[in-house]
């Protein structure tokens, strides 16, 4: 499990209480970017079934992987909530950087106060955490 907290993965499983927060609030249908291992809904796309390539509907949690690809699930996030889906995002809070200009700010920005520990691990983050929720096109 360690090497899901390392650089040798974009991984971060997302902790189950900070979940729970945001599905009480949104009731969350699917988990548009999991694993076996860490989806948190019944219904997800793992990276055999690319995420990216479906069709995302409904009431959508995101955390994707925090690497290179993170920009195109951003893009995936926000087109998909103009088509009529609500798709909540946990996502480094990288400011500085293309993806967050071009997507993350179009969506409601909530900083994360301190760092999440991801997975149970027992050190936080090395980087701080936001939630970027892009309302569909129907709530605006």
């Amino acid at each position: 499990m360690d090497v899901h907290f390392s650089s040798k993965t974009d991984l971060w499983y997302t902790p189950e209480d900070f979940f729970k927060k945001y599905d009480d609030k949104y009731k969350f249908e699917i988990d548009v970017c999991a694993t076996d291992d860490n989806a948190k809904c019944d219904k997800y796309f793992t990276e055999e079934i690319d995420g990216l390539s479906q069709e995302w509907t409904g009431i959508c949690w995101m955390n994707p992987p925090y690497g290179r690809t993170i920009g195109k699930w951003m893009k995936k996030a926000y087109e998909s909530s103009l088509s009529g889906s609500t798709v909540v995002c946990l996502v480094p809070a990288r400011t500085d950087t293309k993806w967050w200009h071009e997507c993350a700010m179009k969506g409601d920005i909530e900083f994360i106060k301190g760092r999440l520990k991801f997975g149970g691990s027992k050190n936080s983050a090395p980087f701080p955490s936001a939630v970027v929720v892009f309302k569909s096109n129907k709530e605006k």
